[in-house]
């Protein structure tokens, strides 16, 4: 790290496993102290004392880089920053996690708020405060501390609800991923249930919609494949745009951290110190489970559930909501809900057994987890702090300076009878479908630093994450992936055993290969149905220019490309054609498409594909760059497009097709442009040298306020590519300067 280290604040043990895994066990981390909160001060003066101790320093792309005396002053720092770019995303995320978006946002949202109280409670939420150990209670009030400040320094800003932050808020967002586990629980089938009544899913739930995949790349590259022999890190997470805040925070007592922050969140989920880095991807594991549970009702009304030879009390709880009304006003909403020793009851099932929904739900140990690793030294550190088994969701790829590399599977990874298929509801009453406390790190899949000189993550199984060095699928259950292949990982595979002298530059090019391996895979199949067309025949006539053009496609991306905008026109009407059918095969859409779809459905989809540009764009060889584009008009959470207003094109494509660089854009009503909401968004590629180099870009810019000039000062940029230096050291800083100042002054 670049500032002085405290090397004594604790004593580490490592261990080793079999596999060669090394475990450390600590309080804290040894290389970041954390000072005693001075507990005598007001509330006030504590706020006035943090201000005094931090800078913020505004780089020339408005990036904040913060400066705290102590780590504590750091976090207060960090979130007086993010409250200043974008304080209705920090409010926003915060209103979901409490469950209190109904409060701001009405009725509607009164099922999602029912959702997160099922499993988060704020009376239990306060009890845990009081359990955290001293130096995690201490940077929560200063996460508090940095919101209120400022408030209390911009009276102008009016919060939609929480006027005040308390610090034992954090416990209920304790890591940085866009959706939690819980938004598997589905709103529909929680309204039935509680609610009493008919309420059908929606075709989204079904997984019938056109939906933009979400999820992340991740690459490491050892020394062994770099030219100068240094380990690289890209870090590229798909995500909606505007998502995370991009910062650098640092503290005298050694926290050095760079990189995205969810907003509203005091510790970086996707970034790197100068000696480690970390890249989390949505996991495809299995850890999420549904137990269908036998109720039993007596005769005085008690509800009891069967297990094994024993019938149980269903726990019961009220759960009051408040929501806003139409005038503005708040009422409240009472439900009683139940649970058994599975979890919340969330569904009722069509033979009449309710629904458990079992899912990780540690706050402290997962707040303690996603901050610590922003500490970590090297692999041996990092493993340390996996070993708390509070990441549900992520995989994680690695670099360090020492040259060591890793693919990780979330650590919270349930035990379980493999004889079960646990991607349907197992039988609550049977006790051997219960969880049998956790895997080992050693146990689940892994990679370190592998022969073949790379690791990678596309959201897609572990089995091919390097390359022949993988982990095998037969050595583990089957639950350890639930959801296969996918076009980007191919490609990912093809890029990266594409050479061994990668260079940040190189590895950069890599990452936005325009190579699409979903239609390099389907589009044979279409060509070959109008091959077989008789001669005369009027689709075979009326097809033969749009065939030719995909005939002899390189099958990449490019703005000026047709062939893209042709391609992508058929592979959504393929989708649209084909989504039931592969859900009722239990099969992937894109294996369905070529392995069973139809040449009508192939021939059909390509008439519908061609139509609709020639109604939307007059013609139907239109530069994909005329129809996929970016505009960002507003700070609002939910952009509204419109095809008059400026915009500039995109020449990459949907993670959908197998572009590794994802643009998830579709048309909205009143336009016929495609405008992007997710996709890459904070991007960089790291080098871990003597001396740590990095380049990054965030979608948009570093402010969500239009009249700055850093709203979206990196737009084309992003469009490009063209990562811009970080800079990380203050010698890097020098020179790129906008601002320095102290929080509310």
């Amino acid at each position: 790290m670049s500032q002085a280290r405290n090397t004594g604040v604790s004593r580490r043990r490592v261990l080793r496993t079999a596999a060669g895994l090394a475990v450390t066990t600590a309080a804290v981390p040894s290389g970041v102290a954390f000072a005693a909160p001075e507990r005598t001060l007001s509330d006030e003066d504590r706020r006035r004392r943090h201000a005094a101790k931090v800078t913020i320093t505004r780089d020339d792309w408005g990036i904040p880089h913060i400066v705290g005396e102590t780590t504590a002053d750091a976090v207060f720092g960090m979130m007086y920053a993010q409250a200043e770019d974008d304080f209705n995303r920090v409010e926003r995320n915060y209103l979901v996690a409490l469950g209190r978006l109904a409060e701001a946002e009405g009725e509607s949202a009164i099922w999602q708020d029912l959702r997160q109280r099922l499993y988060l409670d704020p009376e239990a939420l306060k009890k845990d405060y009081a359990k955290c150990p001293q130096w995690l209670r201490t940077l929560m009030q200063a996460w508090a501390d940095g919101l209120n400040h400022y408030l209390a320094t911009h009276p102008e800003v009016r919060p939609r609800v929480l006027d005040r932050f308390e610090p034992w808020m954090p416990l209920s967002f304790s890591e940085g991923s866009i959706g939690g586990d819980i938004e598997s629980v589905l709103l529909t089938q929680l309204e039935a249930f509680y609610a009493e009544r008919d309420v059908p899913m929606t075709d989204e739930e079904r997984g019938l919609v056109l939906r933009e995949p979400t999820g992340s790349n991740g690459f490491a590259i050892a020394p062994s494949h770099t030219r100068d022999g240094h380990a690289l890190l890209l870090i590229n997470p798909h995500t909606s745009f505007f998502f995370r805040s991009e910062q650098h925070v640092t503290s005298r007592e050694g926290l050095d951290v760079y990189g995205a922050a969810t907003w509203g969140q005091f510790f970086i989920y996707q970034g790197f110190n100068a000696h480690t880095g970390w890249m989390h991807t949505s996991s495809g594991v299995d850890n999420i489970d549904e137990f269908a549970e036998t109720i039993v009702t007596r005769a005085d009304g008690t509800l009891l559930y069967r297990y094994g030879d024993e019938l149980r009390p269903v726990t019961t709880k009220t759960i009051t909501l408040s929501f806003r009304t139409e005038d503005g006003g708040q009422r409240k909403r009472s439900f009683t809900t139940y649970a058994t020793h599975h979890g919340p009851i969330v569904r009722e099932a069509a033979d009449g057994k309710w629904i458990a929904c079992a899912l990780m739900n540690k706050p402290i140990e997962a707040l303690k987890q996603s901050f610590l690793q922003t500490t970590t030294d090297n692999f041996a550190d990092y493993l340390r702090v996996a070993g708390l088994k509070a990441n549900s969701s992520n995989n994680t790829l690695f670099a360090d300076s020492k040259g060591e590399i890793a693919f990780l599977m979330p650590q919270f990874m349930p035990k379980r009878d493999d004889r079960f298929d646990y991607l349907k509801p197992v039988d609550g009453s049977d006790p051997a479908t219960d969880w049998h406390g956790l895997h080992s790190l050693d146990s689940m899949p892994h990679v370190v630093s592998p022969k073949n000189g790379w690791a990678f993550n596309t959201n897609n199984w572990p089995w091919t994450a390097a390359g022949s060095d993988s982990p095998k699928a037969a050595d583990y259950p089957r639950y350890f992936d639930k959801v296969g292949e996918n076009p980007r990982g191919p490609q990912a595979e093809r890029v990266l055993g594409a050479r061994d002298d990668f260079t940040p530059q190189t590895l950069l090019a890599a990452a936005f290969d325009p190579y699409l391996t979903a239609f390099a895979r389907l589009l044979p199949g279409l060509v070959a149905a109008w091959d077989q067309l008789p001669e005369g025949n009027g689709q075979k006539a009326a097809l033969a220019g749009p065939i030719r053009l995909l005939r002899d496609w390189n099958h990449r991306w490019a703005a000026e490309s047709t062939a893209t905008s042709v391609a992508v026109f058929w592979g959504e009407d393929m989708w649209a054609l084909t989504s039931q059918a592969a859900a009722d095969a239990r099969m992937s859409v894109w294996d369905y498409i070529a392995d069973r779809a139809s040449d009508t459905q192939r021939l059909g989809a390509l008439e519908t594909a061609t139509r609709r540009l020639v109604r939307d764009f007059g013609s139907w060889q239109v530069p994909w760059g005329d129809i996929n584009r970016y505009q960002r008009n507003d700070g609002a959470v939910v952009q509204q497009f419109n095809d008059a207003k400026p915009s500039i094109p995109v020449p990459f494509a949907s993670s959908r097709w197998g572009s590794l660089a994802s643009f998830g854009a579709k048309a909205y009503p009143g336009t016929k442009r495609y405008y992007g909401t997710s996709g890459n968004s904070f991007v960089a590629v790291v080098e871990f040298g003597p001396r740590l180099r990095a380049w990054a870009v965030t979608a948009g810019g570093a402010s969500g306020h239009p009249d700055s000039p850093h709203f979206n000062d990196q737009a084309d940029r992003y469009a490009k590519g063209d990562l811009r230096p970080v800079y990380f050291y203050p010698d890097d800083l020098e020179g790129h300067i906008e601002r320095r100042y102290r929080p509310g002054m």
